[in-house]
């Protein structure tokens, strides 16, 4: 048999959660062929909850899925596991400013962070998702002085996958059509969606879009499509979003396809002048559960700008949270 992969979920019990457990254990991030444990993590209150969640992937009887561990412990949620999926996290509430938000949820990773490094594996991959998730992912890494700065990441491929799908309904293309797309800085407002490197069937996307398009729409509508959403639902993106921890999962695991790359935030190593003190999305390719940021890519003045804009905004959340790194 195939040794089972251990994937804990934080706020297990939560929209988000909810709709990844499923897929999770159903194959769609590992291949149909490998079993899985699922650990999956929640705050007291919410375990009647996730008792709830328990049943309904026992009623599925899905294959692939060895075993579910239900819990409020962080010592047995993250027990050995081989991918911490960290979700959970305090939403801002009214007459709250940003920086009480980061510092709230900067005490929560930084506690994940070091159940992870006393608990999980020692080749764990961490993806943190609750915001500010940079940020988030920054404090995560430095509470695991075991562990490497590599196997932390922040996910920015929601942003990544709204940008393929509003690049598609443009030029009345296929998403599979599109490669090379990139997100770059923080997954915020000051996030900078990026197709000057992007092709579509071949063709580079600015052939087939106007530069004034890029800029008066594309990119405003990808860093507030989450607020978009929220106006339409009344609720924040859950489904898109699991679909987005999936794909990013999946190809840090896999491998991304050839001649193609993805959007992930990393520890940055100084590329593209970005400071080393921050979390930030990257353009990456991966391969066997490494990646690497690609190299050697123009930025026109218009891009520098936007890099050192998010760059900026992200040291002032680090610097927030300064006492906890």
């Amino acid at each position: 048999m195939i040794k089972p992969i251990k994937v804990t979920i934080t706020g297990a019990a939560g929209h988000i959660g909810y709709a990844l457990a499923f897929r999770v254990a159903s194959g769609e991030m590992f291949g149909p062929d490998q079993p899985v444990i699922l650990r999956l993590l929640e705050i007291p209150q919410a375990l009647s909850s996730l008792n709830g969640v328990g049943m309904e992937l026992e009623d599925c009887a899905l294959p692939l899925l060895h075993d579910i561990v239900l819990t409020d412990d962080p010592g047995i949620g993250f027990r050995e596991t081989d991918y911490a999926i960290l979700i959970g996290a305090k939403a801002r509430g009214k007459g709250m400013e940003r920086k009480d938000l980061i510092s709230d949820n900067a005490k929560i990773f930084s506690a994940q962070g070091k159940a992870i490094n006393d608990h999980a594996s020692g080749d764990v991959r961490v993806l943190v998702v609750g915001n500010p998730a940079n940020t988030n992912a920054l404090i995560a890494a430095a509470n695991a002085p075991d562990l490497e700065n590599k196997q932390f990441t922040a996910m920015t491929r929601l942003d990544h996958n709204r940008a393929l799908g509003q690049l598609a309904n443009k030029t009345n293309k296929l998403v599979a059509d599109i490669t090379r797309m990139t997100i770059w800085g923080n997954h915020s407002m000051t996030q900078y969606p990026d197709i000057s490197n992007c092709r579509i069937g071949g063709a580079s996307a600015l052939e087939l879009v106007t530069r004034d398009w890029a800029i008066d729409h594309f990119i405003p509508r990808i860093q507030r499509r989450g607020g978009e959403i929220i106006e339409a639902r009344g609720l924040s993106s859950a489904a898109s979003a699991a679909d987005a921890v999936v794909d990013h999962v999946r190809d840090w695991a896999l491998g991304t396809p050839d001649g193609d790359w993805v959007s992930m935030s990393v520890r940055s190593d100084g590329s593209y002048g970005v400071s080393e003190d921050v979390v930030f999305s990257f353009p990456v390719t991966c391969k066997a559960g490494e990646y690497e940021i690609v190299q050697g890519l123009e930025l026109d003045d218009l891009s520098q700008a936007r890099l050192k804009a998010s760059e900026k905004e992200l040291l002032e959340e680090r610097a927030i949270i300064q006492e906890l790194l």
